[in-house]
């Protein structure tokens, strides 16, 4: 739960658990002190109290009396002595003879009741005469009403024989001691509530301050972008760590504009190299039908033949598409626009097919429609070079095959309009299917691997769609559909 917590809110309890604790520590030392010089006091009190006793009974013994001292006379000594002494001492004792039974009391008549008749036997072993007649056995007992000591020390006379035991009762009386114990405790509670209200504040203003620092580098990170200009952070007279931690984020904030113009000149270089290549290899694919089918005139064209006319317009309206296409890619360059500009036009999809693939020479490609005209609004210039990017591919993929076999066709269906290319040659590899419409991907030793991917973004363009089927080894169809208007 307290790692759940904010920073500020863990800085404010924090603040007053110490407090808390501290008050708690204090308020327990000053009991713990209070009862050990209470203990010290009582100790003290009935060491002096049993002196005081004993030099009157020794007096008493060696002075004032008249009897032989015995053991025997002890009751006759102390007959009204002993009453004379407590009250003296303001302290009640009585005597016991070397057995432990009980001889005299200072307790009045109905209150001699109190007064053990006979001592137990760990204390007349305690005491023991014969090793040391000065030795002293404190007995403590708890009984209603408050702590009892009990005091037992041999009376000897003046030749240092044991007489008898002398007994002093002693009552702990703590109520005093307890009330200013109370009372001390009640001031140092108030004292320690005025603490903690001043502590609460003094936390407040604190954690408020610290996390206000905090505060603002937080929403400085927030803000912090890599392709903008970011702001950095100034605070006045921010504390050491804060001002190590600012220190750090404008550092940062140097560095990372630094790094966004190296990036972005980086980007704006590898954005005109990859117009280059694109531009390379646009320029490319009408340069080299024109170069099949001059080969192919060069060829075939017989000055003699009576549709010689006929074929030598062919010739010459095929090389002026190429020739077209080549100047709008360069156009669309110099303009810097997308290459190259879309010149929508209601176009004759059959005769479009079959005049892109009058530029091939294969005799091995065999087109197929069932009807003489199938519409579609689109460039005729990006058809053709949707065909033959396809029609390629496909021949070369066929090199070395024993029996090579290209069939295109065009056919309606469904509202759409379909271009099916299909030949027999060594088909696509399965790891390789995935990435056939990749920019820059390709098979080939030669090439950029621009074709499919430039024929993908053509055909999306105008809403198509291009899909293809391979088995290595077996062959390769693609289906290229435009929507039928």
């Amino acid at each position: 739960m307290y790692k759940k917590l904010s920073l500020r809110s863990r800085i404010f309890l924090t603040m007053i658990l110490l407090v808390i604790i501290a008050s708690i520590l204090i308020a327990l030392v000053t009991v713990y002190q209070y009862r050990e010089q209470s203990k010290e006091y009582h100790k003290q009190r009935l060491e002096r109290k049993e002196n005081q006793i004993r030099a009157s009974v020794n007096d008493v013994l060696q002075r004032r009396t008249t009897f032989e001292v015995t053991t025997e006379n002890l009751p006759l000594i102390f007959k009204e002595e002993i009453y004379n002494i407590a009250d003296v001492h303001n302290t009640n004792f009585n005597i016991y003879d070397l057995e432990g039974t009980l001889l005299k009391t200072s307790l009045a008549s109905f209150n001699t009741a109190d007064a053990p008749k006979c001592l137990a036997p760990e204390i007349l072993n305690g005491l023991d005469a014969s090793t040391d007649l000065d030795k002293r056995v404190i007995m403590k007992d708890q009984l209603v009403g408050g702590r009892f000591q009990s005091s037992y020390t041999y009376i000897t006379d003046g030749k240092f024989k044991p007489l008898g035991i002398l007994h002093i009762p002693y009552l702990e009386d703590d109520s005093f001691s307890e009330m200013e114990l109370r009372e001390f405790l009640g001031r140092l509670g108030l004292i320690y509530l005025v603490i903690l209200l001043i502590a609460i504040m003094f936390a407040y203003v604190t954690s408020k301050y610290i996390t206000r620092s905090l505060q603002s580098v937080r929403e400085k990170l927030d803000e912090t972008r890599l392709n903008s200009r970011n702001e950095k952070i100034h605070l006045e007279t921010p504390s050491t760590e804060i001002g190590s931690l600012i220190n750090a984020y404008n550092s940062m904030v140097d560095e990372l504009d630094e790094s966004a113009a190296k990036l972005a000149k980086s980007e704006r270089e590898q954005a005109w190299r990859e117009m280059a290549k694109q531009v390379a290899h646009e320029i490319k694919n009408p340069l080299t039908p024109m170069r099949l089918t001059v080969q192919s005139f060069q060829r075939k064209f017989d000055p003699q033949d009576p549709d010689a006319q006929k074929k030598m317009a062919e010739f010459s309206d095929t090389l002026i598409q190429q020739i077209d296409t080549m100047s709008n890619i360069a156009s669309a360059f110099s303009n810097f626009a997308k290459m190259p500009a879309q010149q929508n036009e209601r176009l004759n999809v059959v005769q479009v097919t079959h005049l892109a693939l009058e530029i091939f020479s294969e005799d091995y490609i065999h087109f197929h429609c069932e009807t003489d005209e199938i519409t579609a609004v689109m460039d005729r210039t990006q058809l053709i070079r949707v065909i033959t990017n396809i029609v390629m591919n496909a021949v070369q993929a066929l090199k070395g095959r024993p029996d090579p076999r290209i069939d295109v066709t065009v056919e309606r269906a469904n509202g759409v309009v379909n271009i099916v290319i299909a030949d027999n040659g060594i088909g696509i590899a399965e790891e390789n299917k995935g990435k056939i419409f990749e920019p820059k991907f390709t098979t080939k030793s030669s090439g950029m691997g621009l074709g499919l991917g430039m024929v993908k973004n053509i055909v999306e363009t105008y809403g198509g769609n291009i899909t293809f089927t391979s088995e290595e080894g077996v062959g390769t169809e693609f289906i290229v559909s435009f929507p039928k208007k």
